[in-house]
């Protein structure tokens, strides 16, 4: 039996989560919580059949399991991958989101330190995550409109749809810690 191709697997993912970017849009929140989901497994299956080290396929999980509101188990899934430890941006990035979910801010910061790269976009979500982490409202939602404006400016989004889905996750994890922002973006859905 032949082995799962992860590009595949990947393309699925990210397909699945342009559909369900475009029913959160459109306000169909059940629809896109469920596509959420089955990107999120997709991207789970697409990180297991991987080479290692491709943590991309960690913060897809992150991020989708978030956007479809059951992110617990994927957390615990990317901090028993990642350990404790991340040794590069992406596998911080994903450790992070993990962490935020889970309630481990001191974690949250640590990671967030390990983002820090020579690309703005991704140390901007570095600053947001710390921010979050820290509960320091002012710092997050200058940080979260400062992502919300790169995502405006993109010509090509990772989905094809004009998402701010980086902001969006944030916004998510913010809320029940009474630190959500609300940019206003015609690439942020109205989040109930």
């Amino acid at each position: 039996m032949a082995a799962p191709d992860d590009r595949a697997l990947l393309r699925e993912a990210i397909a699945l989560e342009a559909s369900a970017q475009q029913a959160l849009l459109r306000g169909d929140a059940a629809v896109s919580r469920e596509r959420f989901a089955a990107a999120a497994e997709r991207y789970r299956a697409s990180w297991e059949a991987a080479p290692p080290r491709g943590f991309g396929r960690l913060v897809g999980l992150a991020k989708a399991a978030v956007l479809a509101g059951h992110a617990g188990e994927a957390a615990a899934y990317v901090r028993e991958r990642l350990g404790d430890a991340c040794d590069s941006p992406p596998g911080c990035y994903a450790l992070a989101i993990a962490a935020l979910v889970q309630g481990d801010d001191g974690a949250a910061v640590d990671a967030a330190a390990g983002m820090q790269t020579e690309d703005p976009a991704f140390t901007r979500t570095a600053v947001a995550i710390d921010a979050l982490a820290r509960g320091d409202g002012p710092g997050y939602a200058a940080a979260v409109r400062g992502i919300v404006a790169d995502f405006e400016e993109r010509d090509a989004h990772l989905t094809g749809v004009p998402f701010a889905d980086t902001a969006v996750m944030l916004e998510r994890l913010a809320r029940p810690r009474g630190l959500a922002a609300r940019p206003a973006s015609a690439l942020m859905p109205v989040l109930g």
